[in-house]
Formats: structure tokens, sequence, C-alpha cells
């Protein structure tokens, strides 16, 4: 493994980086640590939250919408005085419901009590149309030029009141503008629309079974969001000519495919946006097509660079080496195994459960099975667990499985949503 580290940021490769003779497919993982050095070394920016609750017909059902106040409250009680915030009705429209002058209100004793009384004269009606509610949150952040804004966006329905076309659109012009995190509330949500603004605008997206496990969840998120220091790190790839980036993913804590963010910056150089970080770890998987050498040569595959706000970071360097050595060329690192097989696990989860729904259960039980299987061999406990909920073990000792008859929707949503969610890899013993 190779690293290189500045100013509390630590960029570390971890391959093989001998190829037999005439290969051309080059595999690293990148390792990217920020430490609190570098958060605390940060200079404070100003920090904006929305808070957008869906307040449409539906969320009157049971407990959801006292359960979303509840939840917004939560949030607000936990973010620091001074924070500038604003909540947003959400349902076939969209406005600031408070404050009800100026683009947000300044977190204090007094602010949030005037957020209670507005939050309690809120009742739930119309539709859900999430790309207006992203508009107006685009407009309250563009008014905050400089400061670092972050969204909680909480749904229970399916975006129905306005064209896939304009969510998208909406997605596109906020990117870049302010993060977002996105909660569905039981199991009447679209999971694909959610992971959509989570995706693009950096956010997480997860289930909230039930109304009452809402407000821990806000008030976690928020905790999170106060921990992020810096605005916005970018990882720099340059490749040299004849080489081309196959794919880069983030593999931990979750898998999201960078590939198509690429912002092409000069010859051979492309930059991908990472969003804001506070003190921690994400891994990256890339993956190059590279142009042979002759066996006992070693060539740069790819130098990756962190910056923030153009400053260079850290650096690592991918590296190839083509060799008539068998022995050193079938080797693998074992972070790439593990991620590949990360990968393949949330993919082949996705397809089984869409099998599953189309009625294919051959295919559905093949594919779950081979999901359970790469679940506890690599030690996801998480999804292993996950997969409980919906599939029975018949045979433990060979991992035979079938599919359960009765399965609750959420946890068959449950089971969808966090299947991106990967495992660290294991230590050696």
């Amino acid at each position: 493994m190779t690293s290189a580290e500045h100013t509390g940021l630590s960029v570390a490769v971890d391959q093989n980086p001998f190829l037999a003779d005439g290969a051309r497919t080059v595999d690293a993982i990148v390792t990217v640590e920020a430490t609190d050095d570098l958060v605390v070394s940060v200079p404070p920016a100003p920090r904006v939250e929305i808070l957008i609750i869906d307040a449409s017909g539906s969320m009157g059902g049971g407990d959801k919408f006292a359960g979303a106040r509840r939840a917004t409250l939560a949030a607000l009680d936990v973010m620091p005085d001074g924070t500038r915030f604003a909540i947003v009705e959400g349902t076939d429209k969209a406005q600031v419901v408070f404050p009800t002058q100026g683009p947000s209100a300044v977190a204090s004793p007094q602010e949030r009590a005037n957020a209670r009384r507005a939050l309690d004269r809120l009742s739930p009606h119309g539709g859900t149309a999430i790309g207006t509610w992203l508009g107006l949150s685009r407009l309250i952040a563009q008014q905050h030029p400089g400061a670092m804004v972050h969204a909680i966006l909480l749904t229970d329905g399916k975006n129905e009141h306005e064209t896939p076309e304009r969510l998208a659109e909406e997605i596109r012009l906020s990117t870049g503008v302010f993060t977002c995190d996105c909660r569905g509330v039981g199991a009447d949500w679209n999971p694909n629309e959610l992971r959509a603004v989570a995706s693009a605008l950096h956010g997480t997206v997860d289930i909230v079974k039930t109304a009452d496990l809402l407000a821990q969840d806000f008030a976690t998120m928020m905790e999170t969001s106060m921990e992020k220091a810096i605005p916005e790190l970018t990882l720099r790839v340059w490749t040299p000519v004849g080489a081309r980036i196959s794919f880069i993913k983030q593999v931990a804590p979750f898998i999201e495919d960078l590939t198509a963010r690429r912002i092409e910056t000069g010859p051979q150089v492309g930059e991908y946006a990472l969003g804001s970080w506070g003190a921690e770890d994400r891994d990256y998987h890339v993956q190059l097509d590279v142009e042979p050498a002759a066996a006992d040569r070693e060539k740069l595959a790819a130098r990756v660079t962190v910056l923030a706000d153009g400053e260079i970071l850290g650096q690592g360097l991918v590296k190839a080496a083509w060799t008539t050595d068998t022995d050193k060329s079938a080797r693998i690192s074992r972070r790439v195994a593990h991620y590949t097989g990360q990968a393949e696990l949330a993919q082949t989860v996705q397809e089984g459960l869409t099998a599953r729904k189309q009625g294919d259960f051959a295919t559905a039980t093949a594919k779950l099975q081979r999901a359970y299987h790469l679940a506890t061999a690599s030690g996801n406990e998480n999804t292993a667990k996950l997969l409980l909920s919906v599939v029975d073990v018949v045979d433990e000792r060979t991992g035979t499985i079938r599919l359960r008859n009765k399965v609750d929707p959420v946890d068959e949503m449950a089971l969808d949503v966090r299947s991106t969610k990967t495992a660290r890899v294991r230590k050696e013993p």
C-alpha cells in the first residue's frame, strides 16, 4: 500500500500492480482519510439547515405527521445556537412556513419556540412534488452565498404531482448548491426517486419504518451535518495518454458510482466532486484500461489527487507493472476483491428483488441465494440480517434459501434501500 499525507488528509492506494503480459485492466482501492487536524484547520463557514417536511394528504394517516413534527423539533434541539435554518412545507407546492420573513432564522431558544408554533399550525393536505421542494430549497440556499447549506427531506409518498423530467431538472439545478439527506417513512414511497436526489446532492437515503423512529433519525442527521466542516473535497485523476478510466466508485461506507460526474479540467485530467467532509475516511475503487508495456516494465497508470478549494491536500499513485511471473500477476488485492464482492452483493440484491416483484421466483431465489452467500462470506452482517426478512435459510451449510411467502413491504424496501451499505475489509488475524 502506498500513501501520501499533508495537512491532516491522507491518500492511500491498495493494489497488486503486477499484470500478466498483455493485460490491460488495473484495479486499485484509494482510501481518503480526513483527520481532526484538517477539520479544525478549516475556517468555519456559515451554516444553513433546511428541513423539508412532506405535508401531503397521505401524511395524515396514523402518526406520520405528528412524527414528522416531533422529528423537526428534535433536529432543531441539537442544532447549535447561531445556525441559520428554515422549514419548508412540501405538498404539490412548496412554501417556507418558518421563518415568516426572510430566507432563514437564527437558531435560539426563542426562535425554536416560534418554529414549534409554526409547526403546530400545519395540517396535511395536497399532493407530492419533490422537485418543487428542491427548487424552493435551492432559492433559500442561493440567498446565503458562501454558506454550507444542508437539507433533510422527508416524504411518505411517490412524486405524483410533477413529471419525472421536472424532478430530474430540479435535481440537476440543485447539484453543488446544497447537500440533502433523504428519508422515506413507511413503504409507499419510491426508493429510486430519493436515491436520485441523495446521490446527486451528496446525501444519504434510508427508510424509517415507523413515525416514532423519526425523531432520533433526524437528530442524528443534524449532528452528522454539524460535524461536516470541510465544504467540498475534489478527487482529481490524471491518466497517461492511452489510458482510460473504466469507472470510479465510492465503495465505503456505501456504494456510489462517480464515473458520470467527471468534469474534464485538462488533457487526461478529470475531477469528481466528493461533497462535504468531517473527520472520516472513504474508499474508492478505481478501474483503468491501460496500454500494455513490455514485460518487466512499470509505468504510472493514474495519479489521484485530493483538493480543497484548489489546494492539493494529498496524492496517491496507481501503478502498473507487467510480468511473466504468474505467481505475481495472479494475486488479487484483498481490498479490491472485497469491494468487488460488495458491489456484486448490492447489484444481486436489487436484481433479486426486481425478479421477485415481477413473479420470476426462480431468478429471485438464485439471486438472493447468491446475495446471502456474498453477505455472510464478506462479513456484511447488516445485509445478511435484512435478507432474512425476505428469505428463509433451508440449509446453513450449503447456503440454500427459499423465498418467504409473506414479506412485510417495509422489510423488503429496507433491504432494497440499504443494499448499497458496505462492510469494511476484515483485518488480518
